[in-house]
């Protein structure tokens, strides 16, 4: 037996099982259609984020995008049901800040960890949120707010979408700085939040700038500051919590695009161009801005380390604040 001649035609074999499935993985990619697992439930920032985003993928691909919502665990189970998925490229996650960066402190046996089991794609917008009030709450200034509550021991609560996720956070930041104890009450979803907000049964919340901006227009609700270093152009006349007494403070939403680990690079590669390409069209940044978001787009490698730092940043916080599941 010619042992060269074998060993020639084992590499030639090998070498053309790489080439066919080099191609393929990144070439013929999508032949079928796309699921976007999202972490909240239909209507919320990162369902409406999604629904945009997979508008324009679908037409770009020329395939299905479709849009799936999956609540629970305080974002949890979407994105580990997303990080045991076949990494292929057909199952995606649009995840907020939390169940990438907060949720690694939080919870003691988190089933994946986003820098080991994920793949990032993009960071594809990010938003303030809004310090509202209730109109019957006789303040109108983050230190008049901070006045009342200082004279109204317990008297006062806030709302938000779970623990651990941006709203909470910056109530217990909020608490901490003015050593006050404003108790938080955690809701399901956007839609029973705002209800209860509106009706009065909270009278407080840092909310999602989405949620808010068009009862703040019509006076139902009553904005006091945004929680963004800058002021932002939908509200530009409400001041930052860093303006109104509290420096640095600065407690943003954003969302992201992510996928299994493992899943092709050239796949990875498809998937970030194009949600680049389609998060540079005016008509869909302008559709983000019009819900309080700035539209980010960046590399997977920036990505991971906006991951990496925020949850070292997340970690001081739920330290300091003493949080803890419920």
């Amino acid at each position: 037996m010619n042992i060269c001649r074998v060993f020639s035609s084992v590499f030639a074999l090998h070498a053309a099982i790489l080439g066919f499935a080099g191609p393929s993985a990144g070439q013929g990619y999508p032949e079928r259609s796309i699921r976007i697992v999202t972490i909240n439930a239909a209507g919320g920032p990162a369902d409406l984020t999604a629904r945009l985003l997979a508008d324009k993928l679908s037409a770009a691909f020329r395939q299905p995008v479709v849009v799936e919502s999956m609540v629970g665990a305080g974002g949890n189970l979407a994105v580990a049901h997303v990080a045991r998925a076949i990494p292929d490229g057909y199952t995606l996650v649009i995840s907020g800040d939390a169940a990438l960066t907060t949720n690694v402190t939080l919870y003691r046996n988190i089933p994946y960890h986003p820098l080991r089991d994920l793949a990032p794609i993009t960071q594809v917008v990010a938003a303030p949120h809004i310090l509202v009030v209730h109109p019957d709450l006789p303040v109108r200034t983050v230190a008049e707010l901070v006045a009342y509550a200082k004279a109204n021991p317990g008297k006062l609560n806030y709302g938000h979408g779970g623990i651990g996720f941006a709203p909470h956070l910056a109530g217990q930041l909020f608490n901490l700085a003015i050593g006050a104890d404003i108790q938080h009450v955690p809701y399901r979803t956007p839609a029973a939040q705002t209800t209860d907000l509106l009706t009065g049964r909270i009278k407080i919340c840092f909310c999602h700038i989405s949620l808010v901006l068009p009862q703040i227009a019509e006076g139902k609700l009553r904005g006091l500051a945004v929680t963004s270093l800058k002021r932002v152009p939908q509200a530009p006349d409400l001041p930052t919590m860093d303006e109104s007494g509290f420096p640095g403070f600065d407690v943003t939403s954003w969302f992201a695009l992510l996928a299994p680990a493992g899943t092709p690079a050239p796949v990875i590669a498809k998937l970030h161009q194009e949600s680049v390409r389609a998060l540079a069209q005016p008509e869909l940044r302008q559709q983000f801005a019009n819900m309080g978001m700035t539209v980010i787009a960046n590399t997977p490698d920036e990505l991971a380390a906006v991951i990496r730092n925020q949850i070292e940043d997340r970690r001081k916080l739920i330290e300091a604040a003493k949080i803890e599941l419920q």
